[in-house]
């Protein structure tokens, strides 16, 4: 369908367009238009969402990479687990003496100095994950009232079909 004419009554939006049939339809048009908190703020620049959607797409990455440290000290955790495994079958295989340099050489070793995993994931938690998202949601605060993901929102407008099935702006009512 494609919209040929928009109003507001009574705080509902709506419009006029024509149908894939070719016949006039009265639609609401609540899922053509964007969520509040996904539309620009008056006033806002290209510039400041572009720069805010880069800040967003940082964070994003750290994500991923908080969850890649994740992933690791599960690993590193579960590979200490298999060594006292394997300590305990070279034991039992008659090899008391490589059981032993295995049990005390790696069994519960730091990965790094001074640390296990939990101490990394903990350290990049408070010294960098945590700031950075601080960071980010203060300057959305401070420049966008708030708002997220308006660069991904924007794009999305420009890259949909409006009017079509599956291209709506947001979800219907009890989605």
């Amino acid at each position: 369908m494609l919209i040929r004419r928009l109003g507001r009554s009574g705080g509902q939006e709506w419009g006029h367009g024509v149908g894939d049939s070719g016949t006039l339809t009265h639609m609401s048009i609540d899922r053509e238009l964007p969520a509040p908190e996904h539309r620009r703020p008056p006033g806002v620049s290209d510039a400041t969402v572009a720069a805010l959607g880069k800040l967003s797409e940082a964070l994003e990455t750290v994500e991923r990479a908080r969850g890649h440290l994740y992933s690791f000290h599960q690993l590193i955790g579960h590979a200490d687990l298999q060594l006292g495994e394997a300590v305990d079958a070279l034991r039992d295989a008659g090899h008391p003496d490589v059981a032993d340099r295995v049990q005390f050489e790696l069994v519960g070793r730091n990965v790094v100095e001074g640390r296990w995993t939990f101490q990394l994931v903990e350290e990049f938690d408070d010294h960098y994950w945590t700031p950075l998202r601080e960071h980010e949601r203060g300057a959305r605060h401070e420049l966008v009232d708030g708002r997220r993901h308006l660069f991904e929102a924007e794009m999305k407008e420009d890259r949909r079909t409006h009017g079509r099935t599956g291209h709506e702006a947001r979800p219907g009512e009890g989605g």
